[in-house]
Protein backbone atom coordinates (compact mmCIF):
# COMPACT_ATOMS: atom_id res chain seq x y z
CA UNK A 1 0.00 0.00 0.00
CA UNK A 2 1.39 3.32 -1.04
CA UNK A 3 1.60 5.81 1.75
CA UNK A 4 2.34 9.91 2.58
CA UNK A 5 5.40 10.71 4.81
CA UNK A 6 2.85 11.51 7.69
CA UNK A 7 1.06 8.53 7.19
CA UNK A 8 4.57 6.38 7.19
CA UNK A 9 5.74 8.62 10.45
CA UNK A 10 2.28 8.01 12.27
CA UNK A 11 1.56 4.59 11.45
CA UNK A 12 4.73 3.64 12.88
CA UNK A 13 4.34 5.21 16.27
CA UNK A 14 1.21 3.79 17.06
CA UNK A 15 0.66 1.77 20.20
CA UNK A 16 -2.45 1.17 20.11
CA UNK A 17 -6.00 2.15 18.81
CA UNK A 18 -9.19 2.73 20.62
CA UNK A 19 -11.87 1.08 18.82
CA UNK A 20 -13.67 4.13 16.63
CA UNK A 21 -11.55 6.52 18.76
CA UNK A 22 -8.04 8.19 19.39
CA UNK A 23 -4.55 6.17 18.63
CA UNK A 24 -2.17 6.12 21.28
CA UNK A 25 0.49 7.59 19.95
CA UNK A 26 4.27 7.14 21.18
CA UNK A 27 5.96 10.28 21.51
CA UNK A 28 10.34 10.51 20.61
CA UNK A 29 10.93 13.83 22.24
CA UNK A 30 9.30 15.94 24.38
CA UNK A 31 9.91 19.62 24.75
CA UNK A 32 8.80 21.92 27.86
CA UNK A 33 9.74 24.99 28.91
CA UNK A 34 8.49 27.62 31.73
CA UNK A 35 4.95 28.33 30.98
CA UNK A 36 2.66 24.77 30.12
CA UNK A 37 5.21 22.72 32.31
CA UNK A 38 4.24 23.41 35.71
CA UNK A 39 0.80 22.78 36.28
CA UNK A 40 1.58 18.84 34.21
CA UNK A 41 4.52 18.92 37.19
CA UNK A 42 2.09 19.19 39.57
CA UNK A 43 -0.37 16.47 38.57
CA UNK A 44 2.62 14.21 39.13
CA UNK A 45 3.19 15.18 42.11
CA UNK A 46 -0.61 14.91 43.11
CA UNK A 47 -0.89 11.21 41.72
CA UNK A 48 2.61 10.21 43.03
CA UNK A 49 3.31 9.02 39.50
CA UNK A 50 6.88 9.06 38.20
CA UNK A 51 8.11 10.62 35.07
CA UNK A 52 8.17 7.58 32.71
CA UNK A 53 11.19 8.70 30.25
CA UNK A 54 13.48 11.69 31.38
CA UNK A 55 15.89 11.61 29.00
CA UNK A 56 13.21 12.07 26.38
CA UNK A 57 12.30 15.40 27.78
CA UNK A 58 14.17 18.79 26.95
CA UNK A 59 13.62 21.94 28.61
CA UNK A 60 14.57 25.39 28.28
CA UNK A 61 13.31 28.71 29.42
CA UNK A 62 12.13 31.32 26.16
CA UNK A 63 8.66 32.89 26.93
CA UNK A 64 8.65 35.03 29.75
CA UNK A 65 12.39 35.74 29.96
CA UNK A 66 13.60 39.05 29.69
CA UNK A 67 16.42 39.99 26.65
CA UNK A 68 18.50 42.66 28.48
CA UNK A 69 20.97 41.56 31.87
CA UNK A 70 19.68 37.88 31.76
CA UNK A 71 22.69 37.35 34.28
CA UNK A 72 20.55 39.63 37.00
CA UNK A 73 17.58 38.11 38.83
CA UNK A 74 14.50 38.52 36.99
CA UNK A 75 12.30 41.84 37.52
CA UNK A 76 8.80 40.85 36.98
CA UNK A 77 7.56 38.05 39.67
CA UNK A 78 5.59 36.14 37.73
CA UNK A 79 8.09 35.32 35.10
CA UNK A 80 10.60 35.35 38.03
CA UNK A 81 8.03 32.14 39.86
CA UNK A 82 8.04 30.37 36.06
CA UNK A 83 11.42 30.03 35.35
CA UNK A 84 12.77 29.54 38.69
CA UNK A 85 9.64 26.78 39.15
CA UNK A 86 11.03 24.99 35.84
CA UNK A 87 14.53 24.71 37.10
CA UNK A 88 13.06 23.10 40.46
CA UNK A 89 10.85 20.71 38.66
CA UNK A 90 13.69 19.52 36.24
CA UNK A 91 16.02 19.24 39.33
CA UNK A 92 13.42 16.95 41.21
CA UNK A 93 12.69 15.17 37.70
CA UNK A 94 16.04 14.50 36.32
CA UNK A 95 15.15 16.98 33.10
CA UNK A 96 17.96 18.02 31.17
CA UNK A 97 17.19 21.75 31.54
CA UNK A 98 18.94 24.34 29.36
CA UNK A 99 17.98 27.44 31.69
CA UNK A 100 19.10 31.01 31.68
CA UNK A 101 23.16 31.20 31.24
CA UNK A 102 23.58 27.77 30.23
CA UNK A 103 25.06 28.06 26.66
CA UNK A 104 22.45 26.14 25.08
CA UNK A 105 19.66 28.12 26.01
CA UNK A 106 17.18 29.70 23.57
CA UNK A 107 13.62 29.40 22.27
CA UNK A 108 12.18 26.18 22.66
CA UNK A 109 12.08 25.33 18.32
CA UNK A 110 14.83 27.27 17.90
CA UNK A 111 17.09 24.82 20.21
CA UNK A 112 15.54 21.53 19.10
CA UNK A 113 16.89 21.60 15.47
CA UNK A 114 20.55 23.17 16.20
CA UNK A 115 21.16 20.84 18.79
CA UNK A 116 20.28 17.34 16.83
CA UNK A 117 17.41 16.66 19.18
CA UNK A 118 15.15 16.93 16.03
CA UNK A 119 15.53 14.05 13.63
CA UNK A 120 13.64 13.14 10.95
CA UNK A 121 11.07 10.07 11.51
CA UNK A 122 10.23 11.35 15.09
CA UNK A 123 7.22 12.17 16.88
CA UNK A 124 7.49 15.51 18.87
CA UNK A 125 5.77 17.45 21.33
CA UNK A 126 5.18 20.45 23.37
CA UNK A 127 2.60 22.33 25.02
CA UNK A 128 3.13 25.43 22.55
CA UNK A 129 1.31 25.70 19.01
CA UNK A 130 4.62 26.45 17.12
CA UNK A 131 5.50 22.70 17.62
CA UNK A 132 5.01 22.30 13.97
CA UNK A 133 8.30 23.97 12.95
CA UNK A 134 10.26 20.89 13.47
CA UNK A 135 8.19 19.51 11.21
CA UNK A 136 10.36 20.93 8.74
CA UNK A 137 12.62 17.47 8.97
CA UNK A 138 10.16 15.45 8.00
CA UNK A 139 9.31 14.93 11.76
CA UNK A 140 5.63 14.89 13.05
CA UNK A 141 5.05 17.87 15.80
CA UNK A 142 2.64 18.94 16.97
CA UNK A 143 1.22 21.13 20.04
CA UNK A 144 -0.26 20.07 22.91
CA UNK A 145 -2.02 21.35 26.13
CA UNK A 146 -1.41 21.11 29.74
CA UNK A 147 -3.49 18.16 30.84
CA UNK A 148 -1.89 16.10 27.65
CA UNK A 149 1.61 17.38 28.88
CA UNK A 150 0.87 15.21 31.76
CA UNK A 151 -0.44 12.35 29.63
CA UNK A 152 3.17 12.70 27.82
CA UNK A 153 5.28 12.58 31.57
CA UNK A 154 3.14 9.92 32.97
CA UNK A 155 3.38 7.54 29.74
CA UNK A 156 5.63 9.09 26.65
CA UNK A 157 2.31 8.68 25.11
CA UNK A 158 -0.53 10.89 23.60
CA UNK A 159 -4.17 9.79 23.16
CA UNK A 160 -5.07 11.89 19.86
CA UNK A 161 -6.95 11.42 16.75
CA UNK A 162 -5.06 10.66 13.18
CA UNK A 163 -5.47 13.71 11.56
CA UNK A 164 -6.65 13.77 7.38
CA UNK A 165 -3.50 14.32 5.29
CA UNK A 166 -2.88 17.33 2.83
CA UNK A 167 -0.73 18.51 0.38
CA UNK A 168 0.29 22.12 -0.70
CA UNK A 169 2.01 22.06 -3.87
CA UNK A 170 4.36 25.39 -4.50
CA UNK A 171 6.31 24.73 -8.11
CA UNK A 172 8.31 27.11 -10.38
CA UNK A 173 10.55 29.48 -10.44
CA UNK A 174 10.35 32.40 -7.29
CA UNK A 175 11.31 35.99 -7.48
CA UNK A 176 14.72 36.86 -5.99
CA UNK A 177 12.93 39.04 -3.52
CA UNK A 178 10.76 36.26 -2.13
CA UNK A 179 11.76 34.76 1.15
CA UNK A 180 10.50 31.41 2.75
CA UNK A 181 7.96 33.39 5.26
CA UNK A 182 6.55 35.15 1.63
CA UNK A 183 5.53 31.61 0.42
CA UNK A 184 3.58 30.61 3.36
CA UNK A 185 1.90 34.19 4.02
CA UNK A 186 1.00 34.17 0.48
CA UNK A 187 -0.09 30.31 1.01
CA UNK A 188 -2.30 31.01 4.35
CA UNK A 189 -3.94 34.23 2.40
CA UNK A 190 -5.20 32.01 -0.45
CA UNK A 191 -6.25 29.06 1.11
CA UNK A 192 -7.66 31.17 4.77
CA UNK A 193 -6.84 30.13 8.28
CA UNK A 194 -9.35 27.28 8.90
CA UNK A 195 -8.52 25.34 5.28
CA UNK A 196 -6.33 22.95 7.46
CA UNK A 197 -8.50 22.07 10.40
CA UNK A 198 -8.41 18.29 10.74
CA UNK A 199 -5.55 18.24 8.79
CA UNK A 200 -1.55 17.76 8.80
CA UNK A 201 -0.24 19.40 5.63
CA UNK A 202 3.04 17.95 3.52
CA UNK A 203 4.60 21.14 1.83
CA UNK A 204 5.75 19.66 -1.35
CA UNK A 205 7.19 20.96 -4.86
CA UNK A 206 10.20 21.86 -6.12
CA UNK A 207 10.15 25.10 -4.50
CA UNK A 208 10.55 23.72 -0.39
CA UNK A 209 13.08 21.36 -2.48
CA UNK A 210 14.99 23.91 -2.65
CA UNK A 211 14.37 25.67 0.38
CA UNK A 212 17.18 25.81 3.16
CA UNK A 213 16.36 24.03 6.65
CA UNK A 214 16.10 27.42 8.17
CA UNK A 215 13.01 28.36 5.44
CA UNK A 216 11.54 24.95 5.67
CA UNK A 217 11.04 25.71 9.37
CA UNK A 218 10.21 29.02 8.85
CA UNK A 219 7.00 27.46 6.44
CA UNK A 220 5.78 24.51 8.85
CA UNK A 221 6.41 26.87 12.10
CA UNK A 222 2.96 28.69 10.57
CA UNK A 223 0.96 25.53 8.92
CA UNK A 224 -1.27 26.02 12.30
CA UNK A 225 -1.52 30.00 10.94
CA UNK A 226 -3.51 27.72 8.65
CA UNK A 227 -5.66 25.49 11.08
CA UNK A 228 -3.60 22.34 10.71
CA UNK A 229 -2.37 20.78 13.25
CA UNK A 230 1.04 20.96 11.63
CA UNK A 231 3.33 20.73 8.61
CA UNK A 232 5.88 18.53 7.36
CA UNK A 233 9.03 18.40 4.42
CA UNK A 234 9.70 15.38 3.20
CA UNK A 235 13.43 14.94 4.31
CA UNK A 236 16.30 15.18 1.42
CA UNK A 237 20.28 15.59 1.78
CA UNK A 238 19.70 18.79 2.98
CA UNK A 239 18.20 17.75 5.83
CA UNK A 240 20.57 15.18 6.49
CA UNK A 241 23.83 17.70 6.11
CA UNK A 242 22.23 19.83 8.73
CA UNK A 243 21.72 17.45 11.58
CA UNK A 244 24.96 15.91 10.73
CA UNK A 245 27.33 16.39 13.49
CA UNK A 246 25.16 18.41 15.61
CA UNK A 247 25.39 17.97 19.55
CA UNK A 248 22.70 15.26 20.35
CA UNK A 249 22.66 13.92 16.88
CA UNK A 250 23.81 10.23 15.57
CA UNK A 251 26.79 9.58 15.09
CA UNK A 252 28.79 7.68 12.80
CA UNK A 253 27.89 4.13 11.19
CA UNK A 254 24.55 4.94 13.83
CA UNK A 255 24.05 8.00 11.51
CA UNK A 256 24.37 6.55 8.11
CA UNK A 257 21.84 3.80 9.44
CA UNK A 258 19.55 6.64 10.02
CA UNK A 259 19.89 8.20 7.21
CA UNK A 260 19.57 5.09 5.52
CA UNK A 261 15.85 4.75 7.19
CA UNK A 262 15.25 8.40 6.50
CA UNK A 263 15.65 8.18 2.94
CA UNK A 264 12.58 5.52 3.14
CA UNK A 265 10.51 8.35 4.40
CA UNK A 266 9.25 10.52 1.91
CA UNK A 267 5.82 10.01 0.38
CA UNK A 268 5.49 6.96 -1.90
CA UNK A 269 4.73 7.93 -5.64
CA UNK A 270 0.73 7.63 -6.08
CA UNK A 271 0.34 7.82 -2.95
CA UNK A 272 -3.13 9.40 -2.33
CA UNK A 273 -3.79 12.55 0.33
CA UNK A 274 -7.30 13.99 1.54
CA UNK A 275 -7.20 17.29 -0.28
CA UNK A 276 -4.31 19.00 -2.11
CA UNK A 277 -3.79 22.51 -3.39
CA UNK A 278 -1.22 23.61 -6.32
CA UNK A 279 0.03 27.37 -6.67
CA UNK A 280 2.45 28.81 -8.91
CA UNK A 281 6.04 30.31 -7.29
CA UNK A 282 5.90 33.06 -10.10
CA UNK A 283 2.41 34.55 -8.69
CA UNK A 284 4.14 35.21 -5.25
CA UNK A 285 5.35 38.37 -4.40
CA UNK A 286 7.26 40.23 -0.91
CA UNK A 287 3.62 39.73 1.40
CA UNK A 288 2.77 41.86 4.78
CA UNK A 289 -0.77 41.49 6.42
CA UNK A 290 -3.05 44.16 7.52
CA UNK A 291 -5.59 42.73 9.30
CA UNK A 292 -5.74 40.53 12.75
CA UNK A 293 -5.19 37.02 11.80
CA UNK A 294 -2.00 35.53 9.68
CA UNK A 295 -4.99 34.63 6.71
CA UNK A 296 -5.47 38.69 5.97
CA UNK A 297 -2.20 39.00 4.08
CA UNK A 298 -1.66 40.94 0.18
CA UNK A 299 1.17 41.73 -1.83
CA UNK A 300 2.91 44.65 -0.42
CA UNK A 301 1.90 46.20 -3.70
CA UNK A 302 -1.91 45.41 -3.55
CA UNK A 303 -5.04 47.13 -1.88
CA UNK A 304 -6.41 46.24 0.85
CA UNK A 305 -9.12 43.78 -0.40
CA UNK A 306 -12.57 44.89 1.17
CA UNK A 307 -15.81 42.82 2.71
CA UNK A 308 -18.51 43.07 4.65
CA UNK A 309 -17.70 40.49 7.21
CA UNK A 310 -18.97 41.51 10.53
CA UNK A 311 -15.16 40.40 11.56
CA UNK A 312 -13.44 41.84 9.03
CA UNK A 313 -14.91 45.10 9.44
CA UNK A 314 -13.98 45.18 13.00
CA UNK A 315 -10.12 43.91 12.61
CA UNK A 316 -9.79 46.77 10.13
CA UNK A 317 -11.28 49.30 12.92
CA UNK A 318 -8.55 47.78 15.45
CA UNK A 319 -6.05 47.77 12.73
CA UNK A 320 -6.80 51.53 11.87
CA UNK A 321 -7.14 50.73 8.28
CA UNK A 322 -9.17 50.87 5.63
CA UNK A 323 -10.26 49.36 2.52
CA UNK A 324 -8.88 49.66 -0.84
CA UNK A 325 -6.30 51.40 0.64
CA UNK A 326 -2.67 50.74 0.00
CA UNK A 327 0.10 49.98 2.98
CA UNK A 328 2.89 50.74 1.01
CA UNK A 329 4.61 53.91 2.07
CA UNK A 330 2.79 53.79 5.32
CA UNK A 331 4.85 54.75 8.54
CA UNK A 332 5.84 52.27 11.05
CA UNK A 333 6.91 53.01 14.49
CA UNK A 334 8.50 49.76 15.78
CA UNK A 335 9.97 46.52 13.66
CA UNK A 336 10.89 43.13 15.88
CA UNK A 337 12.84 40.65 14.04
CA UNK A 338 13.07 37.16 16.20
CA UNK A 339 10.51 34.66 17.01
CA UNK A 340 10.66 31.01 16.47
CA UNK A 341 9.50 31.94 13.33
CA UNK A 342 12.79 33.66 11.88
CA UNK A 343 14.98 34.32 14.58
CA UNK A 344 17.30 31.62 13.20
CA UNK A 345 20.82 32.85 11.52
CA UNK A 346 19.61 32.86 7.99
CA UNK A 347 17.23 35.47 9.01
CA UNK A 348 19.60 37.82 10.44
CA UNK A 349 21.98 37.07 7.34
CA UNK A 350 19.33 38.26 5.33
CA UNK A 351 18.36 41.08 7.15
CA UNK A 352 22.04 42.31 8.08
CA UNK A 353 22.59 42.35 3.93
CA UNK A 354 19.59 44.53 3.16
CA UNK A 355 20.65 46.97 6.46
CA UNK A 356 24.79 46.87 5.75
CA UNK A 357 25.42 50.50 4.93
CA UNK A 358 22.47 51.81 5.71
CA UNK A 359 20.95 53.74 9.03
CA UNK A 360 17.66 52.68 10.96
CA UNK A 361 15.04 55.57 10.36
CA UNK A 362 15.24 57.92 13.60
CA UNK A 363 11.31 57.03 14.08
CA UNK A 364 11.38 53.59 14.20
CA UNK A 365 12.58 51.58 17.31
CA UNK A 366 14.02 48.26 16.23
CA UNK A 367 14.45 45.30 17.81
CA UNK A 368 16.99 42.20 16.63
CA UNK A 369 16.69 39.32 18.74
CA UNK A 370 17.87 36.03 18.48
CA UNK A 371 16.30 32.79 18.76
CA UNK A 372 19.31 31.25 21.06
CA UNK A 373 22.91 31.38 22.45
CA UNK A 374 24.51 29.83 19.89
CA UNK A 375 22.64 32.07 17.19
CA UNK A 376 23.75 35.10 19.35
CA UNK A 377 27.20 33.65 18.91
CA UNK A 378 27.07 33.72 15.26
CA UNK A 379 25.77 36.98 15.30
CA UNK A 380 28.76 38.03 16.82
CA UNK A 381 31.30 35.82 14.67
CA UNK A 382 30.02 36.63 11.64
CA UNK A 383 30.18 40.61 12.57
CA UNK A 384 26.55 41.17 12.26
CA UNK A 385 26.06 42.63 15.75
CA UNK A 386 28.45 45.47 13.84
CA UNK A 387 26.58 45.70 11.14
CA UNK A 388 23.08 46.19 13.15
CA UNK A 389 24.15 48.18 15.90
CA UNK A 390 25.89 51.08 13.27
CA UNK A 391 22.72 51.00 11.83
CA UNK A 392 20.99 51.91 14.77
CA UNK A 393 19.03 48.66 15.53
CA UNK A 394 18.98 47.11 19.28
CA UNK A 395 20.84 43.35 19.67
CA UNK A 396 19.05 41.85 22.23
CA UNK A 397 19.34 38.52 24.12
CA UNK A 398 17.71 35.19 23.08
CA UNK A 399 13.88 34.33 23.81
CA UNK A 400 10.26 35.21 22.77
CA UNK A 401 10.65 38.69 23.27
CA UNK A 402 8.21 40.78 21.09
CA UNK A 403 5.95 38.15 19.53
CA UNK A 404 4.11 37.98 22.48
CA UNK A 405 3.41 39.81 25.10
CA UNK A 406 4.19 37.55 28.04
CA UNK A 407 7.48 39.66 28.56
CA UNK A 408 9.04 42.97 28.77
CA UNK A 409 9.14 43.55 24.99
CA UNK A 410 5.87 44.98 23.97
CA UNK A 411 4.74 47.10 21.66
CA UNK A 412 2.60 50.39 22.77
CA UNK A 413 -0.93 50.49 22.45
CA UNK A 414 -1.79 52.21 18.66
CA UNK A 415 1.57 51.66 17.57
CA UNK A 416 2.78 49.83 14.35
CA UNK A 417 5.44 47.39 14.37
CA UNK A 418 6.52 45.33 11.37
CA UNK A 419 6.83 41.69 12.77
CA UNK A 420 8.46 38.82 11.80
CA UNK A 421 6.85 36.26 14.30
CA UNK A 422 3.63 34.32 13.54
CA UNK A 423 0.44 35.90 14.47
CA UNK A 424 -1.02 39.21 14.59
CA UNK A 425 -4.01 39.17 16.97
CA UNK A 426 -5.43 41.52 19.13
CA UNK A 427 -3.00 42.43 21.61
CA UNK A 428 -0.44 39.41 20.55
CA UNK A 429 2.46 42.08 20.80
CA UNK A 430 0.82 44.23 23.95
CA UNK A 431 -2.47 45.65 24.27
CA UNK A 432 -3.51 47.86 21.59
CA UNK A 433 -0.58 46.92 19.24
CA UNK A 434 -0.98 46.84 15.56
CA UNK A 435 1.30 43.98 14.25
CA UNK A 436 2.14 43.46 10.34
CA UNK A 437 3.37 39.87 9.46
CA UNK A 438 5.96 40.13 7.41
CA UNK A 439 9.78 38.52 6.00
CA UNK A 440 12.82 39.60 7.83
CA UNK A 441 14.34 41.67 4.68
CA UNK A 442 11.15 43.04 4.26
CA UNK A 443 10.78 44.47 8.21
CA UNK A 444 14.76 45.10 7.88
CA UNK A 445 13.75 47.66 5.07
CA UNK A 446 10.70 48.98 6.95
CA UNK A 447 13.27 50.22 9.71
CA UNK A 448 15.54 51.70 7.58
CA UNK A 449 12.84 53.32 5.55
CA UNK A 450 10.23 54.25 8.13
CA UNK A 451 7.70 53.08 6.01
CA UNK A 452 6.59 50.02 4.32
CA UNK A 453 8.46 49.36 1.20
CA UNK A 454 8.63 46.64 -1.48
CA UNK A 455 11.60 45.27 -1.54
CA UNK A 456 10.99 43.49 -5.12
CA UNK A 457 11.05 46.79 -6.39
CA UNK A 458 14.24 48.27 -5.01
Amino acid sequence: MKKTLFDKVWDSHVVSSVKNGPDILYIDKHLIHEVTSPQAFNVLEEKGIPLFRPNQVVATADHNVPTENQHLPIQDALSRKQVSQLTKNCEEYGVNLFGLGHPYQGIVHVIGPELGVTQPGMTMVCGDSHTSTHGAFGTIAFGIGTSQVAQVFASQCVLVDKPKSMCVVVSGKLHPAVEPKDVVLYVIAKLGTDAGTGYFVEFAGNVFEEMSMEGRMTVCNMSIEMGARGGMIAPDQTTFDYVSGREFAPKGEALEAKIAHWKSLPTDDGAAFDAEHHFDAADIRPMITYGTNPGMGIKIADKIPSSDDASFVKSLEYMGLEADTYLLDMPISHVFIGSCTNSRIEDFRAAAAHIKGRQKSPDVAALIVPGSQQVAKQIVTEGLDKIFESAGFELRQPGCSACLAMNDDKIPAGAYCVSTSNRNFEGRQGQGARTLLASPVTAAAAAVAGKIVDVSQA
